[in-house]
């Protein structure tokens, strides 16, 4: 199953009803049983997706929309376990990952298919081969940022990155909050440059993220649950308050891989 979302002008979205903002932002149901699920953004032409293997291997198809030969012929893929251990096959190759391990694969791998675990996928256009990289928690590089008393106690594990998992424009990480902390990425910011996918996970079933968007001074919040998507235009915020703790992945794609190549926002300036 592959799913288009059309890019969208910040102008658009005070109108937006919430199945408005809904259908055009989030991706709810990327994790099915059995199934491969893609959606094709036309925000700096990112892909993300979901594989659940069960008994059989799930092989990543080619969806028609890239006109390609196979799915990674011009691409580059970024691959995180958000479940039980799995293993992903490159081109005849097993690589196993553990929960919140990371697996790069370059453009040029013809084969890739998953079994055990549950896969999320992310993916940006890509101009040259780079070597497929497996990467643990241990073999990330880790940034410890907030605090206690701040609710965002929290701490990010950078894979994909200038410094770390060569790609030609894909930058990806976990991020992984404390018990007792729910706030993440705040004080907030935009980044004109590139395109932001959250996933959050390791969310109770019962529990709900409240994810702000759109711009700092007008912006709007999606109730999103566990394993679901958040697509954030280069031009909206993107930070969001949860019931209780739980796990991100953020991936970029777009422009440059500055990490830091950020317009921060006050806090006092949101509206």
């Amino acid at each position: 199953m592959v799913e288009v979302r059309y890019a969208t002008a910040p102008d658009q979205v005070p109108g937006m009803t919430t199945d408005r903002l809904r259908d055009r932002f989030l991706a709810e149901d990327l994790f099915v049983p059995g199934e491969v699920r893609l959606v094709y953004s036309l925000e700096d032409r990112m892909v993300i997706g979901g594989a659940v293997p069960g008994e059989a291997p799930l092989r990543l198809p080619c969806p028609e929309q890239l006109r390609a030969e196979y799915f990674l012929e011009r691409r580059e893929l970024g691959v995180v376990n958000v479940g039980g251990p799995g293993t992903v096959t490159v081109d005849g190759a097993e690589h196993p990952l553990a929960a919140r391990e990371c697996l790069y694969v370059g453009m040029g791998a013809r084969e890739v298919s998953f079994s055990g675990g549950v896969f999320y996928l992310v993916s940006t256009s890509a101009h040259a081969a780079h070597p497929t990289v497996r990467a643990t928690l241990e073999d990330a590089e880790p940034v410890r940022l907030g605090s206690q008393e701040g609710s965002n106690d929290r701490t990010i594990y950078k894979y994909i990155h200038a410094k770390g998992i060569q790609s030609c424009q894909l930058v990806l990480g976990v991020t992984v909050l404390a018990p007792g902390s729910m706030w993440n990425t705040m004080p907030c910011h935009t980044h004109e440059r590139r395109t932001e996918v959250y996933l959050y996970f390791d969310l109770a079933q019962d529990a709900r993220v409240v994810h702000l968007m759109g711009r700092p001074d007008e912006t709007r919040n999606l109730m999103v649950a566990d394993r679901q998507a958040v697509i954030s235009p280069p031009w909206s915020v993107h930070c969001g308050f949860g019931t209780r703790n739980y796990a991100f992945v953020w991936a970029m794609g777009g422009e440059n891989q500055a990490y830091d190549d950020v317009e921060q926002v006050a806090i006092e300036e949101m509206r």
